[in-house]
């Protein structure tokens, strides 16, 4: 009796053996038949635009890229990058005289150097330096003096060297915009706040300067940021873009943030050196996005980064033409998306 327990139990456990192979065989020959149907199904896309081949923006432009004399460079979220609705897409596309940098969230700590931008100070008056030429103070570099006096020359291009072989300020910052370091030779015992109050540190930011970030020890990206950059973004600081025409001052490049509006507010936060910049600009725009049928926004007069491009080039004289088919493109993309939707839906019912 007890032989034939030993046998039906040693049978059970073949037969469960047996089963399990099976399923483990199954399951094989399943994922592989859905990574061929993924792979059969993948569809062509659009070197240019990323858009599939049957979506492609490129032939939808009218006209060439223009030729924008105002630089646009958009901080773009990491997560934005292969979004279907990512309207950057399209500035790369319609504008001559932009970049795009992508940015991650700070999830341990990041850390910022920011140096100056080579030797861009202007000479106020070489015939009274007591120089025959500008060449004497060094080709490639060139020193702003109010005070004439000989005697201070050597000092003032000694600090510009100084200056130019060390780092300006090293900020170190833990995620949600915690700083908890900063350093600067700019001046002593400075927190970053009494930068921001300083006139003078300020002023030698205003003349340019290069960000280089640090994540995990690996550099994320380095950015040049020329004299007369302005942030369009709506922050405490930031004036009607108006204002600039008012105040005679010349946005000679845009930084625009790229995200969805928490994730643009958290880009500012977690990089301060855009607070360090001396115009913040912002749009007042009545009326919804195009955006506002197939993605979410959060009240009325928020608008897509491309409409926040175009509205703010057109305030600063830059061709209505070209933007204006710019806007085109992105009106046609989200109807695009919109049908799309529609379709997926009337296959659900």
């Amino acid at each position: 009796m007890m032989g034939h327990v030993v046998a039906a139990r040693s049978h059970l456990i073949l037969s469960r053996s047996n089963f399990a192979d099976s399923i483990r065989c199954q399951g094989l020959r399943v994922s592989k038949t859905l990574r061929m149907e993924s792979q059969q199904s993948k569809r062509p896309t659009c070197p240019s635009c990323a858009k599939p081949t049957q979506l492609c923006l490129c032939n939808r432009f009218r006209s060439p890229s223009l030729d924008n004399q105002v630089i646009v460079t958009i901080l773009q979220h990491s997560l934005e990058r292969k979004h279907a609705l990512n309207s950057t897409r399209i500035a790369r596309l319609g504008l001559k005289n932009v970049t795009v940098t992508t940015v991650f969230d700070v999830h341990d700590e990041a850390e910022f150097l920011i140096t100056v931008k080579g030797a861009s100070l202007e000479l106020v008056d070489s015939s009274k330096l007591g120089c025959d030429s500008v060449d004497d103070l060094e080709s490639d570099k060139k020193v702003s003096l109010v005070d004439n006096e000989s005697s201070k020359i050597g000092e003032s291009l000694k600090l510009y060297q100084q200056l130019a072989e060390e780092n300006l300020i090293r900020i170190s910052m833990k995620k949600r915009g915690v700083i908890s370091n900063v350093s600067t030779s700019l001046m002593e015992d400075a927190s970053f706040d009494g930068i921001l109050a300083s006139p003078a540190a300020m002023d030698v930011l205003a003349k340019g300067f290069v960000v280089t970030k640090f994540s995990e020890g690996k550099e994320e990206f380095e950015l040049e940021v020329p004299p007369g950059t302005a942030l369009l973004f709506p922050s405490e600081e930031s004036v009607m873009i108006n204002d600039l025409k008012e105040r005679d001052l010349k946005a000679r490049n845009l930084i625009v943030l790229d995200g969805t509006w928490s994730k643009a507010r958290r880009m500012y936060l977690e990089n301060p050196w855009l607070k360090l910049l001396c115009s913040h600009v912002k749009l007042e725009i009545e009326g919804a996005s195009l955006y506002r049928e197939v993605r979410r926004q959060p009240r009325e007069g928020c608008l897509s980064t491309i409409e926040s491009i175009v509205y703010a080039m057109k305030e600063m004289g830059e061709d209505t033409e070209g933007l204006d088919n710019m806007l085109d493109v992105f009106e046609s993309m989200v109807g695009d998306q919109r049908r799309c939707k529609d379709e997926n839906f009337v296959k659900i019912l």
